[in-house]
């Protein structure tokens, strides 16, 4: 065995004191927690705080028209909603059209012309069906305050693969990530690929495989982007070779800890400053400016240009990415002439064959394994968020959405029943019942979306009961579909939330960044104790630790969300004990892939827990707008079970938790098992190991060869084997 006084007499260093190994490991251990701790609390901070109270600010409308009435109008949308609206008149249509198709303006109120009574309001999808929806928001009661009706044109429908106008969000993300991820990797595996002579032409190639992984996903698979190959590749060169240079410079500074930034900078900073889900004039002023200068908006932006707008204004966004590219560059050539192409506290290293461990830290791998380990780690992930995402999200339609018909009989019920039926087809699916409070019960318990109560007397008011708080998308797809009915059949309707959402959740996004950010807890601790500390395997010394992580973290999550955001209002005692179930339940989930598989157990545990997980919640979009696939896992999978929980928690009395408690305690039990199972196993190959190395000693080949061969998830040989296993070991070794 090589001790440490050895390998300090090769390498030509004295040998550490045990007093020093002892701090280093101390340091060790707490950047172990530190960094996933930095890591949700940077994302769900940003996003938590951006979005759970989105107030419309100043959003830019243009206003044609002329004379005393155009300004009346101009000066009524200063008015509306605080300073919500930012108008803007225009000299005639074709140039509103053009301020909109350039994006200078969100949409355009064309005025009546004398004696007219239609106004028009032009949006553009294109630009973000979020935004076009909140024009309209905005428009429509000023018209209809001057007894106009409205009508509304699209002058950049999206295409009718992606309705929900997701691609250009998903296909801007990937290109960002896989220009930072893969550094984390390199850093290990191949640091000699980080001097710029190397990096920049593999950098290259891998921007073009990327971007076109990327458009054969949302094109040809998915169906949400029609051609445009060329511009894609275009586009990922300059954003995935902007990012990946820019992240590279911060490894140079920063070594491991480059992540953070990165993190921070390119995505949880980019995704709320991209414009491309929620407008940007719904966010603070401060990614308003971010939007100008970050490389996530600038790619999607870019693309949205030539998706949507034939090319009109993408010369700006590409400019935007083409100056972090030469900045950086600049300054990684500066940097490597003075310091050299190793990250930092890491020595130079320009050898391409020096034996190197895993990435995860085990035993020596050849270089054509690292190789294909960098690669296909981000490839991957690649490949599951924006396949995962595209495929249940792209195209949203309503169907099968549970509704209780209320009559004052069951026949009178049934009978309406089938009428209803009738007109709206498969986009409900109606059931009957004669109790108002046993149908508003079934609402809070969340088994039906809503309860149409019929007039009572011919000409009498039909009533409509719903609940926001358990899901905004299907609350005001309901109410659509019903004031649609009641309109047609000249029936008065009265609406009811039964259940609304607070004040500072007014999208109800809170109940599923909470979820996430419980699951992501989870994941992340055993991702970085299996990447940073693979010594630490036994069951023994990670549940401590997981336990420990799970409380501290689900109390600080609370005070994050509630003290320091104010986006949930007390439920402190079932958010602390509630977030803690999760995040352990996740981390015994996470261990038993990353415990047997390393690594790479990220990619199988992230397309479960989270990229299956979002679209079964019912969290982002409601659960009957999703493939149908994606239903059924809502009653077996833990995000969808947290979403529940949080709402069911903060909104509905604790009605319905059961159920979706029963299913994290499931997850974690059952993974627990699992997990006492695998120290066992660890146990039989520790012995086998010892065993081949006993046999390998004998016969004069050294103890470590054996050892390596038989380790399949690349544990390294300061893991903790069996007291037996350790007895041969150390017979063999010394």
């Amino acid at each position: 065995m090589e001790t440490p006084t050895a390998v300090a007499e090769v390498s030509g260093r004295e040998p550490d004191s045990p007093e020093a190994d002892r701090k280093r490991e101390i340091v060790k251990r707490a950047f172990l927690f530190l960094i996933p701790f930095l890591m949700v609390t940077m994302m769900y901070a940003t996003y938590m705080g951006t979005m759970h109270s989105p107030k419309t600010q100043d959003m830019p409308v243009a206003v044609v028209g002329s004379g005393a009435v155009a300004e009346s109008v101009v000066d009524e949308l200063k008015s509306v909603q605080d300073g919500a609206a930012d108008p803007r008149p225009a000299a005639d249509l074709g140039t509103a059209l053009d301020l909109l198709k350039d994006r200078d303006v969100a949409g355009v109120l064309v005025i009546p012309a004398d004696g007219g009574s239609e106004a028009t309001v032009y949006t553009a999808q294109g630009a973000g069906a979020s935004q076009a929806s909140t024009v309209k928001q905005l428009l429509a009661p000023v018209a209809a305050g001057h007894d106009w009706t409205t009508r509304t044109q699209d002058v950049a429908p999206l295409p009718s693969g992606d309705s929900a106008g997701i691609a250009v969000l998903l296909a801007a993300i990937g290109m960002i990530m896989v220009g930072y991820v893969p550094l984390s990797g390199l850093m290990t595996a191949a640091p000699h690929l980080l001097a710029l002579r190397r990096f920049l032409p593999l950098l290259a190639g891998w921007a073009v495989v990327t971007s076109t992984v990327t458009w054969l996903i949302l094109g040809p698979i998915v169906g949400a982007v029609d051609g445009h190959y060329p511009a894609f590749v275009g586009i990922g060169l300059l954003a995935t070779g902007a990012v990946g240079i820019g992240q590279l410079l911060f490894a140079r500074f920063l070594g491991g800890l480059a992540l953070l930034p990165g993190m921070l900078l390119w995505v949880v900073f980019g995704v709320p400053s991209s414009n491309l889900a929620t407008p940007i004039h719904s966010m603070p002023a401060f990614f308003g400016f971010l939007h100008d200068v970050l490389p996530l908006p600038a790619a999607g932006e870019a693309l949205r240009s030539v998706l949507y707008f034939d090319g009109r204004g993408v010369g700006d966004h590409l400019l935007t990415l083409a100056v972090w590219m030469v900045a950086a560059l600049a300054l990684a050539l500066l940097t490597e002439r003075r310091k050299g192409a190793a990250p930092a506290n890491a020595p130079e290293s320009g050898d391409p064959d020096a034996p190197r461990p895993a990435m995860s830290g085990g035993p020596v791998r050849s270089k054509r394994l690292r190789y294909f380990a960098v690669a296909a780690f981000p490839l991957a992930i690649l490949t599951v968020v924006v396949g995962m995402m595209s495929a249940s999200l792209h195209q949203p339609q309503i169907r099968d959405m549970p509704v209780v018909v209320v009559g004052a009989s069951q026949e009178q019920a049934a009978q309406a029943t089938k009428g209803l039926q009738k007109g709206l087809g498969d986009l409900v699916s109606l059931t009957t019942a004669t109790s108002l409070a046993e149908a508003t019960d079934q609402i809070r318990e969340r088994d039906v979306v809503g309860a149409y109560v019929l007039p009572t007397a011919e000409g009498g008011e039909a009533k409509l009961y719903t609940s926001s708080a358990a899901g905004a998308g299907q609350h005001n797809a309901l109410r659509g579909m019903f004031q649609q009915i009641a309109q047609s059949q000249k029936t008065p309707l009265a609406m009811t939330d039964v259940q609304p959402l607070d004040a500072s959740d007014s999208n109800g996004s809170n109940s599923m960044y909470a979820a996430m950010s419980w699951i992501m807890s989870g994941f992340v601790i055993m991702a970085a104790l299996r990447g940073g500390a693979p010594e630490i395997k036994r069951l023994r010394q990670l549940l401590p630790m997981t336990a420990g992580w799970a409380v501290g973290m689900a109390v600080w999550l609370w005070v994050l969300f509630d003290v320091l955001i104010g986006a949930i209002n007390g439920h402190g005692w079932a958010m602390v004990g509630f977030g803690a179930l999760t995040i352990f339940s996740t981390s015994m989930f996470t261990a038993v892939f990353t415990r047997t598989l390393g690594v790479a157990g990220v990619i199988p545990v992230l397309v479960i827990a989270l990229m299956m997980g979002v679209p079964a919640s019912g969290g982002a979009i409601s659960l009957y707008m999703v493939p149908d696939f994606f239903r059924d896992l809502n009653d077996v999978l833990p995000l969808p079970a947290a979403v529940d929980v949080v709402r069911a928690a903060i909104y509905f009395d604790g009605a319905g938790i059961g159920g979706h408690l029963a299913t994290i305690v499931g997850w974690g039990a059952v993974c627990l098992l699992l997990n006492v199972g695998i120290d066992r196993w660890l146990a039989r190959r520790d012995l086998k190991a010892g065993a081949a190395a006993d046999g390998d000693s004998g016969a004069g080949t050294g103890g470590g060869t054996g050892r390596a061969a038989l380790d399949p998830i690349g544990a390294d040989d300061t893991a903790e084997p069996s007291r037996r296993g350790r007895k041969r070991v150390a017979r063999a070794r010394y």
